[in-house]
């Protein structure tokens, strides 16, 4: 017996689906800020893991944030009431003012460097200056470590005099906290 395929319905309409309707432009927007979403997302994981073995230092605002300074055309600060800060303030405005140095106490220009600074400023008064010197490098051991021998090593480590002068400023504001 000779087998008999099934017909197929030839009643039935064959139409196509209807043509999608056409996004409005919010739509379209929409659509394409996901689609970027997603994408950004994937960068960044992908970021993320081709930097993870990168070892990174913290930044210091103070390396980046500069203002101009124009210390001639400043009033010298209001002292700190405490000698040793006082002194320390003082030291820190002359190096704003006078120039930094390395190497030497002072140079041919008139730029001092931490420790001349502190001396000239301190007026003769050796123990002021010695006292002064002491919170100097307790304000440096606490922020780059122990292994910092003497102000005048630290002093000559640097290339500008960035953070030398920083450092006084900070050794002034530790000086007054303590009352000295």
């Amino acid at each position: 017996m000779p087998r008999t395929r099934p017909a197929m319905d030839q009643a039935a309409p064959t139409t196509a689906p209807p043509p999608p309707a056409e996004l409005s432009l919010e739509e379209r927007m929409a659509f394409t800020n996901a689609a970027m979403t997603l994408r950004l997302e994937e960068a960044a994981v992908a970021h993320e893991v081709n930097t993870a073995h990168i070892t990174t230092n913290p930044v210091d605002p103070a390396d980046i944030i500069t203002v101009p300074l124009t210390p001639t055309l400043q009033p010298p600060p209001t002292p700190y009431p405490t000698p040793v800060a006082a002194l320390l303030q003082r030291a820190h405005h002359r190096l704003l003012t006078g120039g930094w140095c390395a190497g030497a106490l002072a140079d041919e220009d008139g730029a001092h460097c931490m420790l001349g600074a502190i001396r000239i400023e301190a007026r003769g008064d050796n123990g002021l200056a010695a006292d002064a010197a002491a919170v100097l490098l307790d304000a440096i051991r606490r922020k780059f470590g122990d292994h910092v021998d003497t102000v005048p090593s630290f002093n000559d480590s640097w290339a500008d005099g960035r953070h030398p002068i920083r450092m006084l400023g900070q050794a002034a504001s530790l000086a007054d906290t303590r009352g000295l």
